[in-house]
């Protein structure tokens, strides 16, 4: 059975760095688009990165471009999210998930609702 299992929240101050970890069992990544997503206290879910199956092409929101990277490593079966400069307003809980990505060419998408497989996320606080 498909599982993803985030894991490395936790609180850090404004200015900090954090990586969070997106571990797959059940599965292989190698054919799957992975996006992370993050949804704040009374907001909507939105997404933060994605990476492409294979090849890896990555795409990022504009509020994390040039602080966040995304990067996989398929012989772990794992999926990581590099967070530094991190600002208050990226509070929110974490998810990683999973997307069935039949072409190897194609830019991975941020949508939350074209990802059908989800963990159970993770929280970050960024405060001081």
């Amino acid at each position: 059975q498909l599982h993803l299992a985030e894991s490395g929240g936790g609180l850090v101050q404004p200015g900090g760095s954090l990586r969070v970890s997106c571990a797959a069992s059940g599965f292989t990544l190698d054919y799957y688009d992975i996006g992370w997503f993050r949804q704040a206290p009374g907001k909507e879910r939105e997404g933060v990165a994605c990476i492409s199956r294979s090849i890896g092409i990555t795409s990022y929101t504009d509020s994390v471009k040039g602080r966040f990277t995304i990067a996989r490593d398929n012989a772990k079966n794992t999926v990581y999210l590099q967070m530094n400069s991190l600002k208050p307003e990226d509070t929110a809980f974490y998810y990683c998930a999973a997307r069935l990505q039949p072409s190897v060419y194609v830019m991975c998408d941020l949508m939350p609702a074209l990802y059908p497989n989800w963990g159970q996320g993770t929280r970050i606080t960024v405060s001081s």
